[in-house]
């Protein structure tokens, strides 16, 4: 019943997968559309982060309440200059992609080099944070303008088949769900 009564919500995600595609065409036309559709999006990941800070603040005992109501008052404001100032958030982003990656990437090889013991495939992480580390270098290069630039498409370019296969996966996701629920709903008796 459980399965029956969760799956009437399928097209939800349907729905959020319909969303997802068209942020995908929207950021892959590579233009300047793209370039406010970005910053846009991370106004919208910075203002769900400050909600779940809120939410972890209120949860929190002690000291570190003070923390999280800090770090959700900055996740605000940078929610509030992407949605104002959406291109400057892009080229924000693109300035410290190169950090990003090399943190990334650091993250990815410390999880091969502490999962070696439990999982067969541990190698596919430890090259996965060498690849991300090579091309942090890479978009870091030493010409502002063209490195700009470089950041710049590989954004585009990331977040564009990121939503892409986001949306996908979420469709193939609803009916599935949907299935399943007509499944469930065919076992019970009437």
């Amino acid at each position: 019943m459980v399965v029956r009564d969760a799956a009437r919500y399928w097209w939800v995600f349907l729905v959020s997968g319909i969303l997802w595609l068209i942020i995908a065409w929207v950021v892959l036309r590579m233009n300047s559309t793209s370039v406010v559709a970005v910053g846009v999006l991370l106004g919208v990941v910075f203002l769900l982060a400050g909600i779940n800070e809120v939410g972890t603040a209120m949860v929190t005992p002690g000291g570190w309440r003070v923390w999280h109501w800090i770090m959700a008052f900055i996740f605000f404001l940078g929610a509030l200059w992407g949605f104002i100032e959406p291109v400057n958030t892009f080229f924000a982003l693109a300035s410290v992609l190169g950090l990003i990656l090399i943190l990334y990437g650091s993250f990815e090889i410390i999880l091969a080099i502490s999962s070696h013991g439990v999982n067969p495939y541990w190698w596919l992480n430890l090259i996965v944070g060498i690849l991300l580390i090579l091309l942090a270098f890479w978009v870091s290069g030493s010409d502002r303008v063209y490195a700009l630039a470089q950041r710049a498409f590989l954004i585009l370019f990331w977040v564009g088949f990121f939503a892409l296969f986001k949306g996908f996966s979420q469709i193939f996701l609803a009916f599935a769900i949907r299935h399943a629920g007509k499944e469930a709903a065919a076992g019970l008796p009437a």
